[in-house]
């Protein structure tokens, strides 16, 4: 690789010896994870069979680490959406480890994010409502001794971004 395609970012998406083909499988996957292989080989012009080869080795390489169902979490009647923000009051790695460990597997905890700065971790829930919601974060986030403060944000919409792996609920 010359300098100047070093320093040219659209060759940093071939970092991991990503070609056009697994680009658009990842791309095709992300938007539509049941997509048949027929359907796939099809939209990337290329044969089933080599469609299929690909996108096993993509997920060999740890590229794919799996393929979710999007779903309605208005339709299990868990409607409220909230980020929660997570402050500790000590950062020992005793308890950083033991909070990483325990809290995604919390009920109704969507995702959890390890955060550099002012927050130490940012929880994603869904619950069926905004009493649930006070209610989760007394049981879950205040009686945690490691907890010194949280601040929760209410979500009025999620609107996933076109990125790679955003497509997720």
């Amino acid at each position: 690789m010359t300098t100047s395609e070093a320093s040219n970012p659209s060759n940093a998406r071939n970092t991991h010896g990503l070609d056009e083909t697994d680009r658009a499988i990842i791309d095709l996957l992300s938007a539509d994870a049941r997509m048949s292989n027929a359907a796939l080989a099809d939209a990337i012009g290329v044969a089933p069979s080599t469609a299929l080869v690909r996108t096993r080795s993509l997920v060999e390489r740890g590229i794919i680490t799996g393929f979710n169902a999007a779903v309605s979490l208005q339709a299990l009647g868990r409607p409220v959406q909230a980020l929660i923000a997570v402050k500790l009051r000590a950062h020992d790695r005793d308890e950083i480890d033991r909070f990483t460990e325990a809290a995604p597997k919390l009920p109704d905890v969507l995702e959890m994010f390890h955060l550099s700065g002012g927050t130490d971790y940012m929880l994603r829930i869904a619950v069926a409502s905004t009493d649930a919601l006070r209610d989760w974060v007394l049981d879950n986030l205040t009686t945690d001794a490691s907890v010194a403060h949280t601040e929760t944000t209410l979500i009025f919409a999620h609107h996933p971004g076109a990125g790679v792996g955003s497509r997720h609920v």
